[in-house]
C-alpha cells in the first residue's frame, strides 16, 4: 500500500489519471500486469484495476444495492466491509450523506477482489471516524493482496496505514519512505506543504 502526499497541485490527481490510464502521460511508462501499457482505463478495470475519482462515484438514480450490483462484484464481500450499508440497500444513493456514498464507492470497488485498487482522496469532505472505516477497509483489502495507491489530503491518516510514502512537490518527489519513518517526519512534509 503506497500513499501519495503533497500540497495542492503537486501532480498527485494528474499522476493517478496516467496511472489508471485516463490521461496519456507525457513522459515516463506506466506498466500494467508487468507490461508496458497505454491501455485505457476501462481496459485496465477489466483486468483487475479500480479506480475511485474524488467525486463521488455513485450513480445517484440508483439504489445502493444497484449500485452494488452494476460493480460486477460480490454483494456479501462488500456488505462484510460496510455492515452499516445492510439498511442502506433499498435507499436511492442521492439521499446518502457523503460518508454513506463514499463507503458505497469503495465497498463496491473492493467486492469485485481487484488485482489494484487507485484512490484519490477517499476523505474528501468527510468526518474522521469515517474516514478511518474508508482507510481500514483499504488496508485490508492490501493485506489481502490488492496493490493499493491513494492519494490523500490528510497526511497523518495516510501514513498510519501506507507501507511506503511519497511526497510530491511541483510534479517531483521531495520525499519518500516507509510510512513509520515519514511519520516521524511529519513538520518536515507540512513544511513541504506551506512552501512554494
Amino acid at each position: 500500500m503506497v500513499a501519495l502526499l503533497g500540497p495542492n497541485g503537486a501532480g498527485k490527481t494528474t499522476t493517478l489519471l496516467a496511472m489508471a490510464g485516463d490521461l496519456t502521460p507525457l513522459s515516463g511508462e506506466v506498466w500494467w500486469l508487468g507490461e508496458r501499457s497505454r491501455a485505457p482505463l476501462f481496459k485496465r478495470a477489466r483486468s483487475g484495476l479500480r479506480f475511485i475519482t474524488e467525486e463521488r462515484s455513485v450513480f445517484m438514480g440508483l439504489s445502493a444495492q444497484e449500485n452494488l450490483e452494476i460493480g460486477g462484484g460480490d454483494i456479501r464481500i462488500a456488505l462484510e466491509l460496510f455492515p452499516e450499508l445492510v439498511p442502506l440497500l433499498p435507499r436511492a444513493a442521492r439521499l446518502l450523506s457523503g460518508g454513506e456514498q463514499q463507503m458505497l464507492t469503495l465497498a463496491r470497488a473492493l467486492s469485485a477482489q481487484p488485482r489494484a485498487l487507485i484512490a484519490d482522496e477517499l476523505s474528501l469532505g468527510l468526518a474522521p471516524v469515517i474516514v478511518k472505516r474508508l482507510l481500514a477497509a483499504v488496508r485490508r483489502a492490501a493485506d489481502a493482496g490488492t496493490a493499493v495507491l491513494i492519494v490523500e489530503q490528510q497526511t497523518h491518516a495516510a501514513l498510519e496505514v501506507a507501507d511506503e510514502a511519497y511526497v510530491l512537490r511541483r510534479g517531483r518527489i521531495e520525499m519518500s519512505g516507509r510510512g513509520a519513518e515519514l511519520r516521524e517526519r511529519r513538520s518536515e512534509i507540512e513544511s513541504l506543504y506551506l512552501s512554494n
